[in-house]
This record gives C-alpha cells, sequence and structure tokens, in this order.
C-alpha cells in the first residue's frame, strides 16, 4: 500500500507557515536542479520545472497532470509557461488548501490517493516529482514487492494519458547503505519519524518497473544537486531557529535539523541519490 493520509500528514502538515520559512519563495519540496555556481534556490528550482515540463513535452495546447503535486509550485510553473488545463492530486490537506488559496488560472486539485483518482479525461502529458517514494514500506521492500508495486504504479498512471503521451519523472533514490551505528539510526529517523510508511526505491527497481508500459528516453540523476538543495533548506531553517522553537516547539526544530543534517550528509555520501526521467508511453 502507499503511505496512509495520515502518514503524510505527519510529514507535511505541520503548517504551511513552517514549511514557508525555509524553502524557496514558490514552496518546492523536492531536489532543485543547480545549472549555474551562482543559481539561488529559487533559480535552481525552476530549472527542475523546466526540465519536467519540456521532458513531458507539455505545450499551451496539452493537459498535464501532476501527480503528488505537493503545494503546488511545479503546477504554478506549468500554467505559467502554458499549458491547456493544469491538474494535481495530493494526499496532503495542508498542502491542497494551500493550493487552492493560490488562484492559480487554469490549475484544478484534488485531495486524494492515486490509487483511487479518477481522471476528468486523458491527459496529454504528466509529471511527477518524489512521489513514488511513498508507495513502498520497508516491510514490503523486505518481502520483494518494491518493483511489482512500482510497476503497477506506472501500469496504472498509463491509463491516464493519450497514446504517445510523455511523462516527467522525478524519484529520490537510496544507493548504499552507511557503516555507522549513528548514520543508520539517523536515516532509521527520517524514515519512520519525517516520512512514516514511505522508502526510496533504487535506481534499477524504476528501471525494470517502468516496463511494459512505459519507454526510458533520457535519464539523468541529481545527487549533487539534491545536496546542494538541502544543504540550503537546512541553512535557511537555522535562520528562523528561534521563531520556530516559539511557535512550534523545539521538538519540531530539532526533528527538522536532524533530518536536514541526515540528508546532507546522505547525498554528500552517495546513500542517496535522485534521478529524472523522460519516459514516453508504449504503444503496443
Amino acid at each position: 500500500m502507499t503511505s496512509t493520509k495520515e502518514e503524510i500528514e505527519i510529514g507535511y502538515d505541520i503548517s504551511n507557515e513552517f514549511f514557508r520559512l525555509w524553502l524557496d519563495e514558490r514552496m518546492h519540496y523536492t531536489s532543485a536542479v543547480f545549472e549555474k555556481e551562482t543559481d539561488t534556490l529559487e533559480q535552481a528550482q525552476q530549472n527542475k520545472s523546466r526540465i519536467l515540463y519540456e521532458f513531458a513535452e507539455v505545450t499551451p495546447e496539452k493537459t498535464v497532470l501532476d501527480i503528488g503535486c505537493g503545494w503546488g509550485a511545479n503546477l504554478e510553473y506549468i500554467a505559467k509557461r502554458g499549458a491547456k488545463e493544469a491538474h494535481g492530486i495530493t494526499l496532503s490537506t495542508a498542502q491542497h488548501d494551500e493550493i487552492n488559496a493560490r488562484k492559480i488560472p487554469g490549475v484544478k486539485a484534488w485531495c486524494a490517493d492515486y490509487k483511487d483518482f479518477v481522471p476528468p479525461y486523458l491527459y496529454d502529458a504528466l509529471v511527477s516529482i518524489e512521489m513514488i517514494d511513498h508507495l513502498c514500506s520497508p516491510a514490503q521492500a523486505n518481502k520483494g514487492l518494491a518493483v511489482e508495486l512500482y510497476r503497477k504504479y506506472f501500469n496504472k498512471v498509463a491509463e491516464w494519458v493519450k497514446p504517445g503521451a510523455c511523462f516527467g519523472f522525478q524519484a529520490i533514490l537510496r544507493n548504499r547503505v552507511p557503516r555507522t551505528r549513528q548514520d543508520i539510526s539517523d536515516l532509521k529517523f527520517t524514515a519512520d519519524v519525517i516520512f512514516p510508511g514511505g522508502l526510496n526505491p533504487r535506481l534499477e527497481e524504476l528501471v525494470m518497473a517502468v516496463n511494459p508500459s512505459w519507454e526510458i528516453l533520457e535519464l539523468k540523476t541529481r545527487r549533487v544537486d539534491y545536496g546542494k538543495t538541502t544543504g540550503e533548506w537546512l541553512r535557511r531553517m537555522r535562520l528562523h531557529e528561534k521563531e520556530i522553537r516559539e511557535r512550534w516547539g523545539d521538538k519540531v526544530f530539532d526533528d527538522y535539523d536532524r533530518y536536514l543534517s541526515t540528508c546532507v550528509r546522505a547525498f554528500a555520501n552517495h546513500w542517496s541519490s535522485d534521478v529524472q526521467m523522460k519516459l514516453k508511453k508504449i504503444d503496443i
């Protein structure tokens, strides 16, 4: 099963204002792409959205669905750059409320599990950014179910698009296992406390799972970019330590400081990575 609504809301519903303090100004909560040394986090997040928009081959005449759309930052990019309609689904009530509050022309979002979502029509394109990390629990992965669960997802969303549609896809990856007890404990804390119920896939699992519904046309890993992204999140959050402790309590600050510090180390030490893929629906 995917992460439950309750588990998702543990990770995303502390407070929209809490996340607004340390994410970029549009509130992307996924890896940015730093194409230049001088790129700000804001510019790097726009780079990410541009790449996925182009991977999905979105145009002003096309409809697109963002699966796991967060607070709507990527939907906003799509709508402003050009799409006939930009739709999104999220399991987080707070994120859904934020999207509605933004009142972005051409954008509509549902608070729904992808398993239960019924598209209003067949879309021309798909985008999904680090949502698949919520589809397989550690217990399911230990039973060897990961590829089966990911394949079920890829097959299902392929039914939501027209023939020949493209999919701009991004996911966090798990790579090496750290060697010290403290590092293992910190990664377990991140999985169990910050994002309960989820597990980052391995790259080879995704490559197997896209078949038979999708062909991989392009693939690019973003380990260094995610290290820079989480490092900037950590820096910005620490600038607001006093306010966070006063408004949300010591535990929230301490937990997120531990989580983001662990992320920085994970990307630096190859425990984790990130991938962007351009997928094309196979119609045979």
